[in-house]
């Protein structure tokens, strides 16, 4: 879990510790009276636990402080929305992932968006998000909504046609040479980015395969300087910690220099399709 993520857990533990200190009970004493283990109170007051809406009903009521319950349970639940387990989130589907990131996109003026091995799910063809999703429903074993998916991604899409949006995507060479379905399907997607590299509110950005190794990388959606967004094997991760926004900001600085542009890129990707048109 990230750091930010941390923080918010401890200073929620801290809030509780106030709360019984100012309660005038101890650990033990609000332990007994919970039922619980006497090492569960420290735990979550430094952090290390996760309340959950009935513990947090306990501690308000055991130290007086009922009036706090509705905050403290929307922080705790605000605190879990920042750490979704992708059981969570594709639990009902594919499509209804796509669908909230309608929002925070439509809420965005300037996307920075960083991949090393795959093609932005903005700038993807149908068919190769079809066979994203057909892989992340097969591994995940969600419930099986793959058109719906898929349309509600191509949907998405219309972002990059609208006034007021700017996008800055930055993939690693292996993108382009990663293979997604078969080669008819990279064909297009190749194409696509060709077509992509020159829409005036789009920056595409090329890092080469020989460019020298600088920062740590993972694939990262910036959301103006407000909030990242990070995908892992387990999770989606969002970060809004300022600090850790700004690491995150040097992350695509540094990768955005080191990439090449507009007939550079180009360069690639055709590369890539004669490559793919020998085999």
């Amino acid at each position: 879990m990230t750091d930010s993520l941390h923080q918010v857990k401890e200073a929620l533990g801290v809030r509780l510790r106030e709360l019984r200190l100012d309660a005038g009970v101890t650990g033990v004493e609000l332990a007994r009276r919970a039922g619980w283990h006497q090492s569960k109170v420290s735990k979550i007051e430094y952090g290390k636990t996760m309340p959950t809406d009935v513990d947090i009903r306990l501690w308000c009521e055991h130290t007086e402080s009922e009036a706090q319950i509705p905050d403290l349970i929307a922080t705790i639940r605000n605190i879990e929305s920042a750490y979704l387990e992708w059981r969570r989130v594709l639990g009902l589907g594919t499509r209804r992932r796509q669908q909230a990131s309608l929002k925070v996109e439509a809420e965005t003026e300037f996307m920075r968006w960083f991949e090393p091995f795959v093609v932005p799910g903005l700038l993807q063809t149908a068919e190769y998000a079809e066979e994203i999703f057909r892989n992340v429903i097969d591994f995940y074993k969600t419930t099986n909504d793959l058109d719906e998916g898929v349309s509600k991604r191509m949907e998405r899409q219309q972002i990059l046609y609208r006034r007021k949006h700017r996008f800055h995507f930055v993939i690693a060479e292996q993108a382009i040479h990663t293979t997604v379905g078969n080669n008819l399907v990279m064909l297009g997607q190749l194409d696509r980015l060709l077509a992509v590299s020159t829409m005036s509110r789009v920056t595409l950005g090329i890092v080469p395969a020989e460019a020298r190794y600088r920062v740590p990388v993972t694939n990262f959606i910036m959301f103006d300087s407000r909030m990242v967004m990070v995908e892992n094997v387990t999770a989606e991760l969002t970060i809004t910690q300022p600090r850790e926004v700004a690491l995150y900001r040097r992350v695509f600085d540094v990768v955005s220099e080191q990439s090449v542009t507009g007939e550079a890129a180009r360069s690639l990707i055709r590369k890539a399709v004669e490559a793919r048109l020998q085999t």
